[in-house]
Parts: structure tokens; sequence; C-alpha cells
């Protein structure tokens, strides 16, 4: 079985202050290796007056491509310690960008690597982190009189089976679609059944995504 990266649900942003020099880590959910540049650019941008701006990034589904970059510090003392902070926490489709001010003190190479090292991981710290997941999907249709309770009830069990709940179309009945690891169909057709005395059934379509589901 494939075992897919994990990612962050939304930007982060930590500073730390070592011997004067300001480090200020963003950590950014991104889509694609162009989607990481953009966000590289618009953090120099902003932060423009900075010594540095160094930065990683992870992207694709199995977190195979893979850039970073030092921007002016010693070679291998910011970009690829950042980079091994995202590969040690398993992540993907993800940038860091940690922004320097020099404060006056030289670090030396050791020092700047656990800088940068950090800067990225105490942002981490402080994510939300996303696990993906190859998930089946399957729809459930019941009578608008019992939608309400049935949506208590699949939310509950969705929430302890990390499956995610996906539209609900409202027509002549009500058909809640949810996304269920596939070892947990059966259980979820006979928990349906025991809910409803066997008037409501789990119907699977044989579609399988992999979908972000929080940790």
């Amino acid at each position: 079985m494939t075992r897919y990266p994990s990612t962050v649900a939304s930007a982060v942003e930590h500073e730390l202050v070592i011997r004067k020099s300001r480090f200020i880590a963003h950590i950014v959910p991104v889509a694609s290796p162009e989607a990481a540049d953009a966000v590289v650019a618009g953090i120099r941008k902003r932060f423009w007056d900075a010594r540095h701006n160094c930065s990683a990034q992870v992207t694709g589904v199995l977190g195979d491509r893979a850039r970073s970059s030092d921007d002016g510090e010693p070679s291998g003392t910011a970009g690829v310690p950042m980079l091994e902070v995202l590969r040690r926490r398993d992540l993907t489709d993800v940038v860091a960008v940690v922004t320097r001010y020099f404060g006056g003190i030289k670090l030396g190479a050791g020092g700047l690597v656990r800088a940068y090292s950090s800067a990225v991981s105490e942002a981490l710290d402080a994510a939300v982190v996303l696990d993906r997941m190859p998930l089946s999907h399957a729809t459930v249709t019941v009578a608008h009189g019992d939608a309400g309770r049935f949506d208590n009830l699949l939310r509950d069990w969705a929430a302890s089976r990390r499956a995610k709940l996906g539209d609900t179309r409202y027509g002549a009945a009500a058909e809640f679609e949810v996304w269920v690891p596939t070892a947990d169909l059966p259980v979820l057709a006979a928990d349906i059944a025991a809910w409803s005395s066997g008037a409501w059934q789990l119907v699977g379509s044989g579609e399988s995504r992999v979908i972000d589901v929080p940790r």
C-alpha cells in the first residue's frame, strides 16, 4: 500500500532571535513548484530589506520534487537544512521561507544550520498537519425527516474513523456523500444498517481519491 507524505492545513509564521539576528519563518501549503516560487517571491518583496530570504520546498503527491536556496548564506547552511526538516517531518506540497535580519554577530556554519533548522522546526510545531490517505467514495440516501439525525451520526462516525464528508444533495430525498478508508466501508455499512434498522443503505461508487484528513 502506497504511503503518502502529509501536508499543512494553512500558513504559519514564527520568529526567533539568535544572537541579535531575527529569523522569521513562514510555512505555506502550495499546490505546485510554481506556487511555491510565487510564495518565495512574495515574501522577498515583503521583507525586501532583510539580508537573506532562504527557502526550501517539497511538492508532488509523493514528495518527489524538492528545491532549496541559501540566498547568499554560505553554501549548505540554510536551504538544505531547512529542506531536511521538511523531509524528516514527511511533508509535501509545502514551502518554507526563513527571513534573516542580521544582528551583527556571525553565527558560523554550525550556528546557521541550527538557526535555520530550528526556525522551520518550531514553525511546524505550530502548524496543523493533514495526513493524505486513499479514501473510497460512497453515498447514503435518507428521507428528509431523518436527515438531521443521520447527519449528526455520520459526522461523529467520520471524526472517529478519519473519514471525510462530501456534499449533501437535497432532492426527493437527502443524499449524503462520504469518503471512507476502504477497510472501514463494511463497518460503516453495518453501522448505518443498525442506525436505521436496515432502512438506509451504503452504496459504494468504486471511486477512490487521495484526500487530506486532519491528524
